[in-house]
């Protein structure tokens, strides 16, 4: 067998951007340069520059496939590796083939052609991309059916988007050059609005970008490349919680900024035992100064400080690290050794480091950190002071040595043992005090020059040199554990208060606890489940086998992944398990109170209906009384002419008082949940054609655009007339003379659109909410319009038979009202393809 095939895949972010344009003018490049290029399916859509472009190709014929009395064409996938071109063009590589079909999926089939050894060329859209498919949904409100695993496009040779700006894809949309005419105004108010577009885009970028980030990832580990490549401009700055953190962050800002796409990282690192100094209110505010600045704030945890910086920075692919000069003083300086910078520097490779000066710079002298309970560190200083001092202290005293100086000369060395002790603590103390004790002996007592004890108070002196230095050793040791103990309870201070920020902020309180949780730790990655679902997840995903699972109350577990936690951080770890058990808890009050709130409104509906009454009915019930009083009192004294317009005026009063009364009662029972809806398969032109009927409208004042081929809806068909009338009526009310109203029927995703269409003054944005409330008539005093219940009960209606009514602008001015509703029956087991996409 040769060599398999070569894919190439144009993505786009919506229908209509020229994916597949530019699928079929790459073929026509190909063909000119003399490769043999043929098109082995394509969907033109009815696109005229589509078709146009597939001039000149050769167009392979399709199978025909025959589906509960349909007959499909698919792609001939055994006549493509017959006919064994150099490259063959596939439209649609998510699309669904026809059952039967050997492959359910075409991207399967192109599978076959690659194993052939042919070279494709393919078309996909962000929405068909599996691991994006919800997001999607939630974007545009369309569920998509068809989907492509991520894992198949990330194998394509080559994948490049075909990118066209929102609003010039509306406006190729409404010049109909993607769509027909009679699905232009329905496409533009729902799959192609702005925002849509606008983050269908965003995602198709983000999803290539990082395509492009995982393949160098990749390349540089093959290639075993572990230096900086300044692919991006990722810069991450060094935050300790003191006054020069806002200094530092707005010089990072501006580095990033530099370059296209650059990115800001704030980091702080926090040891195991306490803050290292920093000051909690300093930090909250530094915090939201990243998050306004653009960037992202991190938390990690380490003792030393430089490798944890340097650490994360190579973790992330930083390009620049941003550190503070050292706030020590010079003298300081010395005597401790190199700061955190300097061992940056050397321990930072290709990163570069800048280190930039504040007025916080060496203007302080803190005592040394202690660094915790007596560490190795201590114990080794303590040694080699003891050494170093010792024939220091010694070669002084001699020098300077008399016969009164023996009572000098001990307590020298009382304090040599007695620093020591405060510096390592017990062993180093006990050394120098032997060692002390012996240099007393060999130089300063006779007989001088010879270590002898024939003296039994020698001896208890050295006996008291120990014992000086392991008292003083125990004290320093028992003040170096209350110091880390108040270090590790500032440390969980500052991470719940971290927390505290974020939910603040509006990040939701699980989701940051589950973050913190794994930067305080270090954890490779946490999650957590609530009753079986998993509600927050921060890192790397948990496997099933290798975690550590930390009971949250009756209903949730925490699950760890990573290394094992010391016995020091299981108090830590209660406090979050805690936290997130009261979170959990607030949330399920939540719902409660969600569930509450409705029954509130109710009440307040029915206030606003008494409310109403006194007002709304009041017109109609003293026209009908004035006319019947009337007739009653005048009897034969009025005239036939008179006698006609009091009956009229009582008829009519008497049927608004009806229609009041019915609206009332319609109105009461959608607040109350019980009115009776009643649903089976409703055709829409059923309830239409009776409402134009009820409301006398003529083909003057009314356009009918009605879709032969949406299929039925589930409703309750008296319902739905009441709500079109609703509706109609407030159209014609609205509409300009000389104008139509339009009403129009379409399918979308797998709902049917009756749309409501006039050319009126429309609605601001900020009121369209307000229509919907009751005995609202957004400004208008004609009182025998009624209580403004109409579009409160016509949208009760609807969302009672499942479905969703929504105010729209109408292209070119006015508003459009769009009832949705859930199709009848079922057509989803036919194939779709984005042909079949109506939106």
């Amino acid at each position: 067998m040769g060599a398999r095939g070569r894919l190439r895949v144009l993505l786009g972010a919506a229908p209509g951007v020229g994916k597949t344009y530019t699928m079929l003018e790459e073929g026509t490049r190909l063909v000119g340069e003399g490769k043999d290029v043929v098109v082995a399916v394509v969907e033109t859509h009815g696109r005229a520059a589509t078709s146009a472009m597939t001039q000149g190709l050769e167009i392979l014929p399709r199978r025909t496939v025959a589906h509960r009395g349909v007959e499909l064409t698919e792609m001939d996938v055994d006549a493509v590796i017959a006919r064994r071109p150099l490259v063959a063009l596939v439209d649609e590589l998510a699309h669904t083939n026809a059952p039967g079909s050997r492959n359910d999926k075409r991207w399967q089939d192109v599978d076959e052609l690659l194993d052939a050894g042919i070279d494709v060329i393919s078309t996909v859209n962000i929405q068909h991309i599996e691991s994006l498919n919800d997001v999607v949904e939630q974007i545009t409100g369309a569920p998509q059916r068809e989907s492509i695993p991520d894992a198949i496009l990330r194998k394509a040779d080559q994948v490049e988007v075909i990118d066209l700006a929102p609003q010039a894809l509306r406006d190729r949309l409404a010049g109909g050059l993607v769509y027909p005419a009679e699905r232009i105004d329905a496409a533009l108010s729902n799959y192609f609005r702005l925002g849509n577009l606008t983050a269908l885009r965003e995602l198709a970028l983000l999803w290539l970008a990082d395509e492009v980030d995982q393949a160098l990832r990749h390349y540089r580990a093959e290639q075993g490349i572990d230096s900086t490549w300044e692919a991006r401009e990722r810069v991450v700055v060094t935050l300790t919680g003191g006054p020069e953190g806002e200094t530092l962050l707005r010089r990072g800002a501006r580095i990033a900024a530099r370059s296209a796409g650059g990115e800001l990282l704030a980091v702080h690192v926090t040891s195991q035992d306490g803050l290292r100094g920093a000051n909690p209110a300093a930090l909250a505010q530094q915090r939201a100064l990243v998050e306004t600045l653009g960037g992202t704030f991190h938390q990690v945890v380490g003792d030393d400080v430089p490798a944890a910086l340097v650490e994360f920075a190579k973790s992330v692919n930083a390009t620049q690290l941003v550190i503070g000069v050292s706030r020590r003083s010079r003298l300081l300086a010395l005597v401790t050794g190199p700061g955190i910078g300097a061992t940056v520097i050397r321990e930072a490779g290709n990163i570069d480091v800048h280190i930039v000066n504040h007025d916080a710079a060496g203007g302080q002298f803190p005592l040394p950190r202690m660094g915790g309970a007596l560490t190795m560190r201590r114990r080794i200083a303590g040694f080699a002071l003891a050494l170093v001092s010792g024939p220091l202290l010694t070669w002084l005293l001699v020098s300077i040595r008399s016969e009164e100086s023996i009572t000098s000369d001990v307590l020298a060395y009382q304090l040599l043992v007695v620093v020591v002790a405060l510096v390592g603590g017990l062993w180093p103390a006990m050394f120098a005090a032997v060692l002390s004790g012996l240099t007393l002996d060999y130089f300063f007592i006779a007989p001088q020059f010879s270590i002898s004890i024939s003296d039994p108070l020698h001896l208890v002196a050295l006996g008291l040199y120990i014992a000086n230095a392991v008292l003083v050793s125990y004290v320093v040791d028992r003040a170096a554990r209350q110091t880390r103990a108040a270090r590790r309870a500032a440390a969980e201070s500052e991470l719940l208060q971290t927390v505290a920020g974020s939910v603040l902020r509006g990040q939701g309180a699980l989701q940051a606890l589950v973050e913190r949780t794994r930067e305080a730790f270090g954890l490779a990655g946490v999650r957590l489940i609530v009753d079986g679902q998993i509600v927050a997840r921060s890192g790397e995903p948990v496997t099933d086998e290798h975690h550590v699972a930390v009971p949250v109350g009756d209903r949730g577990r925490l699950e760890l992944h990573g290394h094992d936690l010391e016995a020091s951080e299981q108090r830590l770890l209660g406090v979050i398990v805690a936290q997130l058990g009261a979170a959990i808890e607030h949330d399920a009050l939540e719902v409660a109170a969600s569930e509450v709130e409705p029954l509130a409104a109710s009440d307040r509906v029915r206030t606003a209906l008494l409310s109403a009454l006194s007002h709304d009915l009041r017109r109609p019930l003293a026209a009908a009384t004035a006319s019947v009083s009337g007739l009653r009192a005048a009897r034969n004294a009025l005239t036939e002419e008179d006698r006609d317009e009091l009956l009229a005026t009582a008829d009519e009063s008497l049927s608004t008082l009806a229609t009041l009364v019915t609206d009332l009662l319609d109105v009461s029972r959608l607040q109350a949940g019980v009115l009776a809806i009643s649903t089976t398969a409703v055709d829409p032109a059923d309830t239409i054609l009776p409402a134009l009927e009820e409301l006398g409208a003529d083909p003057q004042q009314v356009e009918l655009d009605l879709d032969d081929t949406v299929p039925p809806v589930d409703a309750d068909a008296v319902l739905l007339q009441r709500v079109v009338v609703n509706l109609l009526a407030n159209a014609l009310r609205h509409a300009p003379t000389g104008t139509k109203v339009r009403i129009a029927t379409s399918t979308f995703a797998r709902s049917v659109e009756i749309r409501i269409v006039d050319h009126g003054p429309g609605i601001p944005a900020e009121r369209r909410d307000d229509v919907f409330v009751p005995f609202q008539r957004l400004g208008d005093t004609d009182n025998t319009t009624g209580l403004g219940l109409g579009l409160a009960l016509s949208k009760g209606f609807v969302e009672g038979m499942g479905g969703s009514l929504t105010p729209e602008d109408t292209p070119g001015g006015g508003l459009t009202m769009v009832i949705s509703l859930p199709a009848a029956g079922s057509t989803a087991d036919l194939p779709r393809s984005e042909s079949s996409m109506r939106p």
